[in-house]
């Protein structure tokens, strides 16, 4: 599972768990550290699906030498990162389409004129 570090701290208010703060022993969880070939495959399986689960994280934690949790919880990251990069690119697309368009028609009398829409699929 997860790794704790030692206590930190001497407050000494009350009993406290391993994730409380305030408490005499506070315990800090400790970050995994991915070594580049683990996280080559991991990109990898990563780029054929979104999500793993069931024996197949079971066989890829056991082949990375790490523990279901460990995949699982990298899987849950790098999917909210993909998702942060999928927005961040439609909005440089949107905001790249608006640059390109020509500027409303302001010497023209708006009356006279429809305004033409653009359905842009991103």
């Amino acid at each position: 599972g997860l790794e704790l570090s030692h206590c930190v701290g001497t407050n000494s208010l009350g009993p406290a768990g391993p994730w409380r703060s305030g408490g005499p022993c506070k315990m800090k969880r400790v970050r995994t550290v991915f070594k580049p070939e683990q996280l080559e495959r991991l990109e990898q399986e990563f780029l054929k699906q979104q999500y793993m689960v069931g024996t197949e994280r079971v066989d890829l934690a056991a082949t990375l030498h790490l523990t279901e949790t460990q995949v699982k919880v990298w899987f849950q990251n790098r999917r909210i990162k993909w998702r942060k990069q999928s927005m961040e690119q439609k909005a440089a697309k949107l905001s790249q389409f608006r640059v390109i368009q020509p500027a409303s028609a302001d010497s023209t009398d708006s009356k006279d004129h429809e305004e033409d829409t653009v359905d842009v699929e991103l």
